[in-house]
């Protein structure tokens, strides 16, 4: 009986001696656990096949406010154009693929392009540092400015005029970021509206006194309808534009800023620029 108690009890020191010894093997003497992690970490990435999508789709799904004149809106016949329009035609043209303009809400743009319904965001959209997060983003390809614009017939000359005004911006837009971050932000009233050609005509019928926006579509807006605006001095921030892919979608970015480039070298971006604004206002290097 005594005999084999000992021998359990020897049996067992032994496990115990085995256990420990293995539990310090492995790779370079590391713990497993960490092995493992390092393992992960290594792991290759997963293919990019953004582009194939597309090619094999014979489509890119172009997301955009249809209401924001001249980069990209609805006319009279009810067709979606405008500067960045043609450049994205052009782009498809070149590239052998179908263009399906998608209008979306801009507010929930974002979401839109995460859940595939379109394959980027190309429609004078400003970069800012929570998009260039959310987004893989093209090089920028215009700079425009956030600016105020009032009734012809206003008493309102100065952006210090504007103190308690109402004030008219579109929503989901960083014209709407900048505005809440301005020091002005505390003196007026806001009223955001889903885009800015009805923010321009509820400022018409008097619901607001001043619209802040982009300055393209501003003077593009001016000189189209021949409108009896004013446009106050000075802006409260310079922004460029640029196109949005999903995040890990590299190769369909890299294939449409390789062409974007090519149409900048050629002179077409030029004469799709000079189209529509009297010159070529483009950044593309």
């Amino acid at each position: 009986m005594k005999k084999s108690i000992l021998t359990r009890v020897l049996t067992g020191f032994a496990a115990i001696a085995l256990a420990a010894a293995c539990a310090g093997c492995g790779n370079n003497n590391q713990p497993a656990a960490t092995t493992t992690a390092a393992a992960a970490n290594s792991a290759p990435a997963a293919e990019d096949n953004s582009w194939q999508k597309v090619l094999d789709a014979k489509k890119l799904v172009l997301g955009l406010d249809a209401s924001f004149p001249p980069m990209g809106f609805t006319d009279e016949a009810n067709n979606i154009v405008g500067f960045d329009i043609d450049v994205a035609q052009e782009v498809c043209d070149r590239l052998g693929i179908e263009l399906v303009k998608q209008p979306i809400n801009w507010d929930t743009k974002e979401e839109d392009l995460n859940l595939g319904k379109i394959d980027c965001i190309w429609n004078g959209m400003s970069v800012n540092a929570a998009r260039a997060e959310a987004m893989n983003l093209s090089e920028p390809y215009m700079k425009n400015e956030m600016i105020f614009v009032v009734p012809g017939n206003t008493v309102v000359k100065t952006m210090e005029d504007l103190k308690g005004k109402t004030v008219g911006v579109q929503t989901g837009s960083t014209a709407q970021e900048i505005l809440e971050a301005s020091e002005l932000f505390k003196d007026i009233t806001v009223t955001p509206l889903e885009d800015n050609v009805t923010l321009l005509n509820q400022m018409e019928l008097g619901f607001s006194d001043a619209v802040f926006l982009d300055s393209v579509v501003a003077y593009y807006y001016i000189a189209e309808n021949n409108k009896d605006y004013y446009v106050l001095p000075g802006n409260l921030e310079s922004e460029e534009y640029a196109i949005g892919f999903r995040k890990n979608d590299q190769a369909l970015r890299d294939k449409v800023q390789e062409t974007v480039k090519a149409m900048k070298a050629d002179g077409k971006l030029a004469e799709i620029s000079k189209k529509w604004f009297g010159s070529d206002v483009t950044t593309v290097k």
